[in-house]
């Protein structure tokens, strides 16, 4: 575990008294709450640190043993239990919290039993994602229950929740040191159902569904979100939002990466010496490729704004064309006899075992 000095976790002299001590507490507690930091690694241990140097400065006769001996002092001596004890600990992060987060830290707050946001998943043919769609689609939604107002209770009737008995929190001690968690049985609301309401069978949402319409901007990608106002669930009368989130399908001949498109054009060996001009396809009308003799296998040509349409602008990106060389999978006798001829043609520089040999001599000529 990582050494830290408990002054300076907290920011404060060795003479350092009382309120001086509580202020830096709350200041530096504040700073590193996992509320504020969530997923933090480094700020949960740092707020460990600095509710472990308060528990000890707090208490006079821990600090002197501190002050004395230092942390191995402390063993054997309830080391960690501050003066003001764990309940005025967690009553100043209430305070604290209550102005920052507008709900009282420690304290029982309303929990819907549901988000008001809805996702879900829209299938786009390639085509569709080009060019933008116009799309009508079924979806299924919570609407509150109004015979127990989304409580999931009998007649709305709840009682205090018996694992975190009110409070909307359960503690959890490590060690010396004790935290807060949301209480997993009330979902931080310290109330529980008497009685499930028999409409929704305590689930506090009826099943609804209904019918929307979309126009799909062009350019749109798998993973890309469309927010649709009001289209979500409802609580209390208000609907949230509905998120749809595109998957497109793939493309038999182009290829999308971010808003360029690719494509490979098959070129038949024997026009690669001579070089020619091809007719390339792209999404919006039709190119001239101009290919220089020799072209190399995997060479790439690039038209310009010929790609895809930015959703948000006008902006296009590239389409570019890669060269695949192809090769004959079989050959009759008249071609046997062409091929012959024109490797002959070439002389020396055709003849491959002359070339082999004078590479295998060079390779010898190193271990001589």
């Amino acid at each position: 575990m990582e050494e830290f000095e408990y002054y300076e976790v907290l920011g404060i002299t060795r003479n350092a008294q009382g309120d001086e001590i509580k202020q830096a507490y709350r200041k530096m507690a504040m700073q590193y709450h996992p509320d504020r930091n969530e997923g933090s690694k480094e700020a949960e241990e740092k707020f460990k640190q600095v509710n472990e140097a308060y528990q000890v400065l707090s208490n006079p006769e821990q600090r002197a043993i501190y002050d004395r001996y230092g942390k191995q002092g402390l063993q054997g001596h309830g080391g960690g239990r501050g003066g003001d004890g764990f309940g005025d600990i967690f009553s100043d992060l209430g305070s604290i919290f209550d102005s920052v987060f507008g709900t009282g830290f420690g304290k029982k707050q309303k929990k819907n039993k549901y988000s008001p946001d809805l996702a879900m998943e829209i299938e786009l043919s390639f085509h569709e994602s080009l060019f933008g769609a116009k799309k009508e689609f079924n979806i299924d939604y919570k609407k509150m229950c109004k015979a127990c107002k989304g409580s999931g209770a009998k007649d709305g009737k709840l009682k205090v929740c018996e694992q975190c008995k009110g409070h909307g929190q359960v503690f959890i001690q490590q060690g010396f040191l004790r935290f807060a968690q949301t209480c997993p049985t009330c979902n931080g609301s310290g109330e529980t159902a008497s009685e499930s309401c028999a409409n929704c069978a305590g689930k506090g949402f009826e099943a609804a569904k209904e019918k929307v319409n979309v126009d799909l901007p062009a350019g749109i990608d798998s993973g890309m979100q469309i927010r649709i106002h009001q289209k979500g669930n409802e609580i209390d009368g208000q609907r949230g939002d509905l998120y749809l989130v595109a998957k497109v399908q793939e493309d038999e001949h182009f290829v999308r990466h971010g808003q360029d498109l690719y494509l490979e054009l098959p070129l038949f060996f024997s026009i690669v010496p001579l070089g020619t001009t091809l007719k390339v396809p792209s999404p919006y009308k039709e190119l001239e490729l101009k290919i220089p003799a020799f072209v190399k296998d995997k060479q790439q040509f690039v038209f310009q704004g010929e790609g895809v349409k930015e959703p948000h602008s006008s902006q296009k990106g590239n389409l570019i064309v890669q060269i695949k060389i192809t090769y004959p999978t079989k050959i009759n006798d008249e071609q046997r006899e062409l091929l012959q001829k024109l490797n002959d043609s070439f002389g020396q520089e055709a003849n491959n075992e002359n070339n082999l040999k004078s590479l295998v001599d060079r390779i010898k000529s190193w271990f001589s």
